[in-house]
């Protein structure tokens, strides 16, 4: 057996390790998708002959195929193994991009958008389940927050790289190009992914039951609250910059992007916190005060919206602390939730995966309500952040109870 697939022995049993460049590459290749397109939408929309709004339904809809696909791969990788379903994703990614660049109008484009999130939603469970598969608990935050380190670098890179190819090669090169990268995937999982889960008996418990265990533990509820309202919430600010930066603090459209890239930074450099910090702090007592950290970056950008005092200066260093607390506390969440029932990691990705887009999709609705962009998403992120500093410590209480 090679170097890259030597066992790991995890609470006594010998499982092959999976390489963690590539479980982040196959993760991020999920979200890079939604991010690429961006910066291509005002093209394909003249390109096939429709407005603003259809263009921005092949965002909404990527959201949303990434928010569902997530509770059908995790239980399903519960039954039949991590890597076949892994693959099996890959394969719907793969075809849909190719779908996507041939498709001849707006329909069929979003139509094949939702098939391409299906297929890369993938990815984002089942690369978390197998570095879980392969870890202890203290050791599966380090990897979780090494491997968001380098998923992280897709949502910087991704708009850079969209609107290059947009502009030099026209927007259906960018969907041959996630097409040519899910081949890629596919050959390198192919190569080098063992399976790391053990499939369950076809007479064993039903995919409905392993979500129905999952639902009834207070534990695993409280830390998917509040992992994604100490995590997502940040949509919140992400749809609202532009109006917040252009409108509010008279900054032109060109600053925005690069504003938006040093929360990329922030969550960078929190998850290498939480890689540096979980040998020597429980992983308990690191979410909880790397989530108060970020509570306190909200309430100063609360107060500062309150008072009138906003400048660029004080939303980016407010944001970016905020995202620095977010990545640190955001391994230690993930990892304590898929721990709860260790015979459904697979389900338990999944449905902490469908609970953070829905959180996300619910803190941007709401920061969206009122006229002023900043003052909602202050209000917002902070309300979040207070019901994660609430579910996490709750949730620390009931397991030490039980």
């Amino acid at each position: 057996m090679s170097a890259i697939q030597r066992p790991r022995i995890v609470d006594g049993v010998e499982i092959p390790q999976a390489p963690l460049w590539l479980l982040a590459i196959i993760t991020f290749c999920g979200t890079f998708a939604m991010h690429i397109f961006v910066p291509a939408l005002p093209i394909a929309a003249a390109d096939l002959g429709v407005g603003a709004a259809a263009m921005q339904t092949t965002i909404s809809i990527y959201i949303l195929g990434l928010a569902v696909g997530q509770l059908i791969y995790g239980p399903l990788a519960d039954r039949f193994g991590r890597r076949k379903v892994l693959m099996f994703g890959i394969v719907i990614y793969t075809c849909s991009g190719l779908a996507a660049a041939l498709a001849p109008d707006a329909q069929a484009l979003i139509t094949a958008r939702l098939f391409q999130a299906l297929g890369g939603c993938s990815g984002l469970v089942l690369g978390r389940a197998m570095v879980r598969d392969t870890s202890t608990t203290d050791d599966a935050v380090k990897r979780l927050a090494l491997m968001n380190m380098m998923v992280m670098l897709g949502p910087g890179l991704a708009p850079l790289l969209g609107g290059l190819l947009a502009n030099s090669l026209g927007w259906r090169s960018i969907f041959f190009a996630l097409c040519a990268l899910g081949i890629a995937n596919f050959l390198l999982a192919w190569r080098l992914l063992p399976e790391t889960g053990k499939p369950r008996p076809k007479n064993g418990p039903s995919l409905l039951n392993d979500y129905s265990k999952l639902l009834r533990s207070k534990v695993f509820l409280l830390l998917t609250l509040g992992g994604g309202c100490a995590t997502t919430s940040a949509y919140a600010f992400i749809a609202s910059a532009p109006f917040i930066f252009v409108h509010d603090l008279q900054r032109p459209a060109s600053e925005v992007g690069p504003y938006l890239a040093m929360l990329v930074c922030g969550v960078w450099g929190g998850s290498f916190t939480a890689s540096r910090l979980i040998t020597r702090v429980s992983v308990r007592k690191l979410m909880i005060v790397a989530n108060a950290v970020s509570v306190l970056a909200t309430f100063v950008l609360l107060g500062a919206t309150l008072l009138g005092q906003l400048s660029v200066p004080l939303v980016i260093g407010t944001l970016f602390v905020f995202s620095w607390g977010s990545g640190t506390a955001s391994p230690s969440a993930l990892s304590e939730a898929i721990s709860v029932n260790p015979n459904v990691i697979g389900s338990a990705s999944g449905l902490y995966g469908f609970g953070q887009m829905s959180i996300g999709a619910i803190c941007t609705t709401l920061a969206g309500m009122g006229s002023n962009p900043a003052l909602g998403v202050s209000i917002v992120m902070a309300t979040a952040g207070v019901i994660a500093q609430l579910s996490f410590r709750y949730a620390g209480r009931v397991r030490t109870a039980g």
